[in-house]
Parts: structure tokens; C-alpha cells; sequence
């Protein structure tokens, strides 16, 4: 097994949670039945996500001088993660406002604080951690100047890049052209080419395949319809979701993508990764929080001794 590490490069943040009967819409005010504070950040999330799958991972990103951001960096140690990179900025942590409905839907605010000031510098002064990484994990939580350095510095040494193009935006050619993997869910990936900005619902199969004219592949996350995997070599394949009593889809497409860079690195195909990513946010939705539903291999493996494994 290829034990060099995974690195994420991204967001950290504190979730604040709060559970009510529905979502509020626009102007609209509704009670809370109850209300939690949790470890988030899209990257931090993808950093525990692999990390308690068992595999090696190195956390670069920061977080605030306020009271949030020690106990940030302490949980990110107490679930695996080497969090040695990760530097404290004067003012406050990335925060994060959740709304969570019954059926586990959610809208998320998200405000950046500290990981507005990652930047291209973090990145060189952590080069020879993702020189030695077997696969670096990127966001859009930070800000873009710096994933476009990370994407030179991983195609400078040929290191596969997945990047999670949320919250969505327009991507660069220059950028897609450095990505290995590219896995938007069906909202972001009309938003992932400049052409498509302005286009009400451009068609998925059409968008894929202007996509991988510039990247090497596309993981679509599905949420309870699985995933579907595209590949520049003519891969098309669909994997299938797994039935489960949904409790919070918080940070489940945070789950996918640890879980797919673990396959990865663990040796299988690009569908078998996908159906451990698949696997591992399924199990993820089914209790509360962000960093804390993350699951174990055992767990995930449970699951999927249901249809037979991944390849």
C-alpha cells in the first residue's frame, strides 16, 4: 500500500447548528428544538473524513485568535490528523450557520474569517509536504488566487489534485486543465464553466464532457442517487446510493471526497474509490455533524458487504 499522505489544503471552521420543523424561507423566522456547536470547514472535514478511515493526512489551512480556533487545531489532532501546518491568525475563525431540517436538508452561511487569509505563501512555505503528498484535496473556501497556486504547485510536481468546487463559481481553464479530479454536486457543476454562468440548468452530460476536456476526470456527488464517474480514457459509470434513515446530510459531500481519495490511494479503480466515497457518506448522513459523522472503515465496510465491496 502507497502510505504517502494525503494533504488538504482548506477551510476550517466552527459549525454553528441549529435544528428546527423546516428551512426557513427568505424573511421568514422559525424556532430551533435544539441548537450544537461543531468542528467544520470543508477542508477539515475532507482532512477528518480520510483520517478516520485510517489513513495518514496533514491538515494545511488556519485558524482565528478567538476562543474557537485552539480547540479547531486540538480536534483536528484528536481525530488523526497531523495539524502541524495549520497556523492561527490574529482575529476570529471561519464560521459556519447551519440550518438543519427533519429529513436532514440544510442551508448552510458560511462566514470566513481566518480562512480568507490562506494564501499562496502557506502554500510554499508547506511545498515539500505537498511535494511528498499522494494526493492533495482542495475547496473553494479559501480564497482562489490560493487554489491556483496549489494547482500549479501540485502540476509542478505531478501530484493528482481533487478539488471540491464549493461553494460553487466559474473555474479558470488554467485551473481545471492542473485538476485530476473534479466533483461537484448536480447545483455546482452548472456553475464550474465560465460559458455556463449564466445558463439556467445546462444539460449534465454536456457540461461532463466540456469538463473533461480540460480536467482528467469528473466524480458527479448524487446525494441519495449515488454517484456518477467520467473519466478522459471513456469511463461512464454510475454508482449506486445505499437506503438509509437520513438524519443530517451536513458535510456528506465532505465524506465522499476523504473517503475518494482514500480509495485512491488505498489502489482501486476510480468506480471502487467512488463506491467507498459513496458508502462513507451514506453512513456519514445518518448522524449529526459535520466532523463527528464522519465514519470508520469498519463502518463503512459494513456497508458495503451489502452488494459485495469495492473494487
Amino acid at each position: 500500500m502507497n502510505q504517502k499522505p494525503i494533504v488538504v489544503v482548506g477551510s476550517i471552521n466552527i459549525d454553528l447548528v441549529a435544528r428546527a420543523d423546516r428551512i426557513p424561507l427568505v424573511g421568514e423566522t422559525v424556532h430551533s428544538n435544539d441548537f450544537q456547536m461543531h468542528s467544520g470547514g470543508k477542508g477539515a472535514n475532507q482532512a477528518v473524513a480520510a483520517a478516520r478511515l485510517g489513513y495518514p493526512v496533514r491538515m494545511i489551512g488556519r485558524v482565528g485568535s478567538d476562543s474557537f480556533g485552539e480547540e479547531l487545531r486540538s480536534q483536528l489532532a484528536r481525530s488523526g490528523v497531523d495539524a502541524s501546518r495549520v497556523r492561527t491568525s490574529q482575529g476570529p475563525s471561519g464560521v459556519a450557520v447551519i440550518a438543519v431540517a427533519p429529513n436532514g436538508d440544510n442551508a448552510i452561511v458560511v462566514t470566513p474569517g481566518a480562512n480568507a487569509l490562506v494564501s499562496p505563501k502557506d502554500v510554499e512555505e508547506n511545498i515539500e509536504a505537498i511535494r511528498g503528498a499522494g494526493i492533495v484535496l482542495g475547496q473553494l473556501e479559501i480564497p482562489m488566487e490560493t487554489i491556483q497556486h496549489l494547482g500549479e504547485a501540485c502540476a509542478r510536481f505531478n501530484i493528482p489534485l481533487i478539488l471540491d468546487p464549493s461553494p460553487a463559481r466559474p473555474l479558470a481553464a488554467e485551473l481545471l486543465g492542473r485538476v485530476t479530479w473534479l466533483t461537484p454536486n448536480e447545483t455546482e457543476i452548472a456553475c464550474c464553466l465560465p460559458e455556463a454562468k449564466n445558463a439556467t440548468r445546462p444539460d449534465a452530460p454536456e457540461t461532463i464532457s466540456a469538463l473533461l476536456k480540460q480536467c482528467e476526470g469528473v466524480v458527479l456527488k448524487m446525494g441519495s442517487r449515488g454517484a456518477y464517474i467520467a473519466t478522459k480514457d471513456g469511463t461512464r459509470q454510475h454508482v449506486n446510493a445505499f437506503r438509509v434513515s437520513a438524519v443530517d446530510s451536513t458535510a456528506a459531500g465532505d465524506a465522499f471526497n476523504g473517503a475518494f481519495a482514500v480509495g485512491l490511494m488505498l489502489g482501486k479503480s476510480p468506480v471502487g474509490a467512488a463506491q467507498l466515497a459513496v458508502a462513507s457518506a451514506a453512513v456519514s448522513v445518518t448522524r449529526a455533524g459535520a466532523q463527528a459523522s464522519m465514519p470508520t472503515m469498519d463502518e463503512v465496510n459494513q456497508l458495503l458487504s451489502r452488494v459485495g465491496g469495492a473494487n
